[in-house]
């Protein structure tokens, strides 16, 4: 007889976990507080990045983030004991993405994201909790769920720190560590326990030369994250297809479009 399993996390626990998040998120605008500039002066190198509370609120969220999530799955009976960590990637990474659009935003427009924040919580919390069961009828589901929004996220990053005119020394570490986290997380939803590291890096490092190459191009917030994001979907693809002893050249042609397709889109997008 098959073990009756719960498919879907206690609803007080991920309740009580996203209040947690979301008031850290609003104390942030409640909150006045001064801005302090972190300086490093080197010879011929200057470094100065303004520490604000946002920024404090934002690491707290994604400590929230990070034991409310590994709180979730140890709940769930089909852990039994494994490592969580591939669990606690994406929401964690998620929480980080919420708080770059909204430091940027104001009045309305931050209620709006404000509540589309609570509600990608939601999916990627319940997406993580039933991919911890490969076997779970609703995996598919949730895997592809995780996937699209691991892409969604990283486009969203990218115009946020578009806007924000982040400097190139701080974007590029920033887009490497984002890209290899997602392309790491989404390669290992195959339901096996391998983990994809040099995949990840390598794609990683690809996707930080051309966020390098774009920096200085006057591309807007959606062409400059269109023109990323189009590279990172593709070589994902590619790597799961070759991991899976697909050969090279079929293996190549459908990512290929895809990257050609997001450059062109990116080109006549104003």
């Amino acid at each position: 007889m098959q073990e009756n399993r719960p498919s879907l996390p206690s609803a007080d626990r991920i309740g009580v976990l996203i209040a947690s998040i979301l008031l850290t998120y609003a104390l942030t605008r409640l909150i006045q507080s001064p801005r302090f500039t972190i300086t490093v002066t080197l010879p011929g190198f200057y470094f100065a990045y303004p520490l604000t509370l946002g920024s404090i609120m934002t690491l707290l969220a994604a400590a929230l983030t990070t034991a409310g999530m590994d709180w979730l799955t140890r709940g769930n009976p089909a852990l039994a004991g494994k490592p969580n960590i591939e669990h606690l990637m994406l929401p964690t990474l998620t929480t980080f993405v919420i708080g770059a659009p909204l430091a940027l935003l104001n009045g309305t427009a931050w209620w709006v994201g404000f509540a589309f924040g609570a509600l990608i919580l939601v999916i990627v919390f319940q997406a993580e909790y039933i991919t911890v069961n490969p076997s779970a009828p609703t995996y598919g589901f949730a895997r592809a769920g995780l996937t699209a929004l691991g892409y969604a996220l990283f486009l969203i990053l990218l115009i946020s720190l578009r806007l924000s005119g982040m400097r190139m020394f701080l974007l590029i570490p920033t887009i490497f560590i984002t890209t290899s986290l997602i392309s790491l997380r989404i390669l290992h939803l195959d339901g096996t326990d391998r983990w994809d590291f040099p995949w990840a890096i390598g794609i990683g490092i690809v996707c930080a030369q051309i966020g390098a190459g774009l920096h200085y191009w006057p591309l807007t917030p959606m062409q400059f994250g269109l023109a990323l994001t189009g590279p990172l979907y593709a070589l994902t693809m590619l790597c799961a297809s070759l991991t899976e002893n697909i050969p090279l050249r079929r293996a190549a042609f459908g990512p290929t479009l895809i990257v050609i397709g997001a450059l062109v889109s990116a080109f006549f997008l104003r």
